[in-house]
């Protein structure tokens, strides 16, 4: 059977990835014959959630030492980046048609809580989960392929880190369709998508609430077996005097000089005065629209949307973590106990444990 170390070793053989990895200053003391070895069990021990003591003791010939003085040096967040894209286009180059089929431009995202300990300063409770911990955000294409992720808090916005993972995912792969769930998407969401160029395709959990909004004014009798659920008109001359301003947020969402939470932290329910918001809305609601309509009379595209995000749940379920054991508190009165299963206990608890 070939060990996860020989595939990773071979893949950087194929695709040299690890010279990615350098050092943030110009000058390396380690030649990369020696260097490449202690990447890849660094690698390894991590990402297997080894250790790098573990690793060291596999009669490499290096010491734990040496691989944390690698770790620290040379794994970044920026160099790995570079070197997780270098591997996701080999991926994607070397896949046969015959049995992995064309090249896909789908991609579905989802996050992943787990537990973190208080001094991650990311960690904060989590209202759905009912726990402290941190939130991994994930973009995998069809054929289960992860082309980027992030480490964001559980507080902080989905539908920025879809964005920001579908722009600048790295990698060679152009996404057109983005798979989300209900908490991947808002009406702003959809404008944003519109304008940067790919379509947004979300599984909402509650259909029969949504609403669908008229073209234009002055029809109040049109559609009249959809009176129920017809919302006002699109206001497009709105959208028409703020366009020169939606291009300018979406251009710096696209080109990075701004962050995508910071951008969309603007167009929020607390700023429903500001113009630009109310032509982002108008525009959202008018592509929500037109997509709701599509998913209700095509069931082909139900049934896509849902394959795409049950690839993203098979992956969340593949990664999932243990979680982390709970903390004994300690009591300012307690004392040593002879219990071996609780060392500490306080007077006021039983002595049966």
């Amino acid at each position: 059977m070939t060990s996860l170390l020989d595939m990773v070793k071979e893949t950087d053989l194929r695709l040299g990835f690890t010279d990615a990895l350098k050092s943030p200053t110009a000058y390396e003391t380690l030649e990369r014959s020696v260097l490449q070895p202690r990447l890849l069990l660094c690698l390894h021990g991590i990402g297997t959630n080894a250790g790098l003591q573990r690793m060291a003791g596999l009669e490499s010939g290096v010491t734990a030492k040496d691989l944390a003085y690698v770790r620290r040096r040379y794994l970044s967040v920026d160099p790995l980046r570079r070197a997780i894209a270098i591997v996701t286009d080999g991926t994607l180059q070397a896949r046969n048609p015959a049995i992995w089929g064309s090249a896909t431009t789908a991609c579905a995202s989802d996050s992943k809580h787990h537990g973190a300990w208080d001094q991650n300063l990311t960690t904060q409770w989590h209202v759905r989960y009912g726990g402290r911990g941190i939130m991994i955000y994930w973009h995998v294409e069809r054929n289960s392929l992860c082309i980027h992720s992030q480490l964001k808090s559980p507080s902080s916005s989905e539908v920025a880190s879809m964005i920001e993972g579908v722009i600048h995912h790295c990698t060679e792969m152009e996404v057109d369709r983005q798979y989300v769930d209900s908490h991947g998407q808002s009406t702003i969401a959809f404008a944003f998508c519109r304008l940067l160029g790919f379509q947004l395709l979300p599984r909402l959990k509650a259909i029969h609430s949504q609403t669908l909004y008229r073209p234009e004014a002055g029809k109040t009798g049109a559609y009249a077996n959809l009176q129920l659920i017809l919302g006002k008109p699109i206001d497009w001359e709105l959208v028409r005097q703020q366009y020169d301003q939606m291009i300018k947020y979406t251009t710096a969402l696209r080109l990075g000089t701004a962050e995508t939470e910071a951008i969309l932290r603007r167009f929020t329910k607390h700023n429903v005065q500001h113009p630009t918001y109310k032509a982002f809305a108008e525009l959202g609601k008018a592509i929500k629209t037109i997509f709701l309509c599509r998913y209700l009379h095509s069931e082909a595209l139900r049934r896509e949307i849902h394959e795409g995000l049950n690839v993203v749940e098979q992956w969340n379920g593949a990664v999932g973590l243990p979680r982390l054991p709970p903390r004994i508190a300690y009591l300012p009165d307690c004392r040593p106990c002879t219990c071996h299963r609780n060392p500490w206990r306080s007077p006021a608890c039983p002595s049966v444990h």
